[in-house]
């Protein structure tokens, strides 16, 4: 593996600007990339993934980040699982309660939103601006391959425009927030949905922050942000326990330089160290495990998860290989490690076998499957 040495470096405060940062924690050598690829291993890409924290507000922010040609190299997640399935049915549920007529959809590298959306309203408008757009066969929808930045422009007014888990992975939110304004008139509308991260990280969930996701945006951040550029708020709703929160909001008055904001510096530096100081201490348990197992065993999710930790010191040498339900994994190796990934179908007629599984939010489901649909003698850790 090759070690990364080219960079776009945060060293000041996304919001205040200043150079009040504190450094929390490094991951040295970490995977660039969370999907799965056909390449040999030894061209895979690391970095040291630092993390800093703004003294002022309580911003944790990533300082080095990955250009985003090497980053977003292909499309990674194609939302399997019931989860993601009901969730763009819910937002599109969401958003029809506001009767668009013409939406921009933002960073659409499928069509699932717009395709749930069209069975409420076969008359929509939908134009997806998206650079991978991998995944997205309906003909009623228009495809616009690029990035949504300070670069794009286009000659139609939408009298909406969302979002579906973006905004936590743009370099510069603030500049983001402010982007999408200069495409609005007073009373159209900005709807999108993003992962709740504070109650994420508290659960010590892995696929918090990443090299994809840069800034701790909470729903305080957002919510400032969103008034800072004349956005009110109509509607707020959470989806899961937690998973995601949909945001109706509505342009209003201009920008405004005089939204307050709060010091969230030791709460929420509490919760990053937290959940630092549990991994450390539960990677020694599972190794501990590992080493005494008389049973298989197998570690699920092909994606940040298990990338995380194997960084954290998780010792992979008795793992038979990396799970994951998603078909277009399969086959392929989980990049920055040597597993190639099975379904969990290959548990069948295993016997007692035990599976690492850390997947946050989708753990019930996954175990669910495995041991109703596949084994019912595995265990997990």
């Amino acid at each position: 593996m090759k070690k990364l040495d080219t960079f776009n470096e945060r060293t000041k405060s996304l919001i205040t600007g200043k150079e009040n940062l504190e450094h929390l924690h490094t991951f040295e050598n970490f995977p660039v990339f969370m999907g799965c690829v056909d390449a040999p291993q030894d061209e895979d890409i690391v970095a040291d993934m630092v993390w800093d924290i703004c003294k002022d507000t309580g911003l944790i922010q990533l300082r080095k980040l990955i250009p985003l040609e090497i980053l977003y190299r292909n499309q990674h997640n194609d939302g399997t699982g019931k989860i993601w399935k009901e969730h763009y049915t819910a937002f599109a549920q969401f958003l029809y309660k506001y009767k668009s007529k013409n939406i921009l959809e933002i960073g659409g590298a499928h069509d699932q939103i717009a395709k749930n959306y069209r069975t409420l309203d076969s008359n929509i408008k939908w134009t997806i601006v998206e650079p991978n757009p991998e995944h997205i066969d309906d003909p009623q929808i228009r495809v616009i391959k690029a990035w949504f930045d300070d670069k794009f422009v286009i000659d139609e007014h939408f009298d909406t425009i969302i979002h579906s888990h973006v905004f936590e992975h743009t370099y510069n939110p603030i500049v983001f927030i402010e982007h999408i304004s200069k495409f609005m008139k007073k009373g159209d509308r900005h709807i999108f949905t993003f992962p709740n991260l504070l109650p994420m990280l508290k659960l010590n969930w892995t696929n918090c922050l990443n090299f994809e996701h840069t800034v701790f945006l909470t729903e305080y951040f957002t919510e400032y942000l969103l008034e800072k550029n004349g956005f009110i708020v109509l509607e707020k709703q959470y989806y899961g326990d937690p998973h995601s929160i949909f945001y109706a909001t509505e342009k209003a008055d201009v920008s405004s330089d005089l939204v307050s904001i709060e010091n969230k510096y030791n709460e929420y530096k509490k919760v990053f160290m937290g959940y630092i100081n549990y991994h450390l201490e539960m990677i020694a348990v599972l190794n501990s495990l590992i080493e005494k197992s008389d049973h298989p065993v197998y570690l699920f999710g092909a994606h940040i998860f298990s990338q995380t930790l194997i960084q954290f010191g998780l010792k992979t040498d008795k793992i038979i290989a990396i799970l994951d339900n998603s078909p277009i994994k399969h086959g392929k190796r989980l990049y920055g490690t040597s597993f190639v990934i099975e379904s969990p179908k290959v548990l069948k007629n295993k016997g007692p076998v035990t599976v690492i599984l850390k997947a946050g939010g989708y753990d019930e489901e996954i175990k669910k499957d495995i041991l109703e649909n596949i084994n019912p003698q595995a265990t997990f850790w």
